[in-house]
């Protein structure tokens, strides 16, 4: 099983996240601690509470007791990186492990071929042009409307009306036929 997936009751892991077209390091290769933190932009401090929290723990090696020294890799400093970004927008640490969660319960496995968007009061996931989901209100849906699509569709649909039936025209489609003659 994949670490972090939802039935196997592991921790957010990078490897949920991201699964396609990053370099594969191999099994043992990672950076320490220090490393991870300066790279994802985050102090140490951070980097230890979040791991010993489980919101992002080390895939190549997690601590194994005084003196051990974890070992992140490439996609964990990558999750480091995207947790960082949520927190600059305003984004509570609670309200993070709440998306983290619904990644999980969504099943979600590659955040490749998604778009992170917040607004600072929450974590919105996109994954395609038609699905919004808020991650933080439990994964409420969220739509979006193309105004310019609704009004060419609205246009077209008069514009049929008025070929069909001229004596029902209304106001505006009076205006139209005037302005047009």
């Amino acid at each position: 099983m994949i670490a972090g997936d939802p039935a196997d009751g592991q921790p957010f892991s990078a490897e949920l996240l991201f699964t396609d077209g990053l370099p594969d390091m191999g099994d043992e290769a990672g950076y320490r601690g220090a490393q991870a933190a300066r790279a994802a932009g985050i102090t140490y401090r951070q980097l230890d509470y979040w791991a010993r929290t489980e919101l992002v723990e080390p895939t190549v090696r997690g601590a194994s007791g005084s003196g051990s020294q974890r070992l992140y890799g490439f996609r964990d400093i990558l999750v480091l990186k995207l947790v960082k970004r949520l927190l600059d927008t305003g984004i509570s640490l609670q309200q993070i492990r709440t998306a983290v969660d619904q990644l999980r319960a969504a099943g979600i496995r590659d955040l490749a071929g998604t778009t992170l968007m917040s607004d600072g009061a929450s974590v919105y996931l996109c994954t395609s042009n038609d699905e919004v989901i808020d991650l933080v209100s439990r994964g409420q849906g969220v739509f979006g409307i193309a105004v310019g699509k609704v009004l060419r569709e609205v246009e077209s649909t008069l514009v049929d009306f008025d070929a069909q039936s001229p004596e029902a025209q209304d106001d505006l489609a009076a205006h139209r036929a005037k302005r047009t003659a």
